[in-house]
């Protein structure tokens, strides 16, 4: 336990200046642009001199970049990511009223890409080099190989416009009546995922399934569903998990594209609006926090690795 305990501290320890050189980055990009922060605040309205001069006053927009970045990576490592210049509202408050909704749309894309990826994953290697295996090597070249909006538009075509059975766009009034809303998105931002799952999947177990343990476990008479599930499944996990860490990552990236497709309100929509608004503490502060939760879910899978395989040790 102690242990383990110290690599979860090593690798916290890690992360931090890997997150110092994204705040960089973020804070440095967001202001790039030439847009005065302070015209964005005032809505583009006509206003006296002395007014913007207020408001760059109150917001340290005078102050060098630098001395501007240490106020505001200042403020975030408290938790206070700032205030929006359009909204008017605190980043961290508008974070979380929308992160629900971009968890559930992650959520339902993670079980739809599980429930389905692992199956034809190993189907595929039991049946290697039939039209079983042909057919899902085809449906896994074409998600890998389309783009997740694109895989939106024509999930909308198919499913909305054409057999009109699944909303297009919207989200519901809660939780439970948000699924229908999310179907589509979570099958688009899934499908990427769904396609190198089950590739990943189906390597790894013929990979396994041609070690000479399982040849003898084989030759022993053990029933082949055993084998297959038990013995072989097991060990080609791994590198399942590792690919699927990765991915669950790219999910919560991949909701900005799917979210403005779909029109949705999560934590995407945001930063595609911030973008759109140049409001500089809402890109900043929702790409921080995106890149933070990345960095810990491939942590999690990290610690993950020692509850599949006990040969690996810390």
């Amino acid at each position: 336990m102690g242990t383990l305990f110290s690599y979860i501290i090593r690798r916290l320890l890690v992360l931090l200046p890997v997150l110092f050189l994204v705040s960089i980055l973020v804070f440095g990009m967001s202001h790039i642009s030439s847009t005065d922060p302070a015209l964005v605040m005032v809505g583009g309205k006509q206003t006296s001199p002395e007014v913007l001069e207020n408001i760059r006053e109150k917001y340290h927009l005078n102050d060098p970049v630098w001395k501007q970045y240490m106020i505001w990576i200042g403020n975030a490592v408290q938790g206070d990511l700032g205030e929006s210049f359009k909204m008017k509202q605190s980043v961290s408050g508008m974070i979380a009223n929308r992160l629900p909704l971009t968890l559930q749309l992650v959520g339902m894309s993670a079980l739809f890409t599980i429930i389905l990826a692992i199956p034809l994953g190993i189907l595929a290697a039991v049946k290697k080099n039939t039209w079983v295996d042909y057919l899902t090597s085809l449906i896994s070249l074409g998600g890998v190989s389309s783009p997740v909006f694109f895989t939106g538009v024509l999930l909308v075509l198919l499913f909305s416009y054409k057999l009109d059975i699944l909303p297009a766009f919207g989200t519901g009034d809660s939780f439970m009546g948000n699924f229908k809303y999310l179907i589509l998105p979570s099958m688009a931002l899934g499908l990427n995922m769904l396609a190198l799952s089950s590739r990943i999947t189906r390597s790894g177990m013929i990979e396994v399934l041609n070690t000479n343990y399982i040849q003898t476990a084989i030759a022993k008479g053990i029933p082949k569903r055993v084998i297959i599930l038990k013995h072989a499944f097991k060990n080609a996990l791994i590198p399942l998990l590792t690919v699927t860490g990765l991915q669950l990552g790219f999910l919560i990236v991949g909701t900005v594209l799917v979210e403005y497709t779909f029109g949705l309100g999560g934590i995407g929509s945001l930063i595609v609006n911030g973008v759109q608004a140049s409001d500089y503490p809402v890109v900043q502060g929702t790409t921080l926090f995106m890149v933070t939760v990345f960095l810990l879910i491939n942590l999690i899978v990290d610690l993950l690795y020692a509850v599949v395989d006990p040969r690996i040790r810390y």
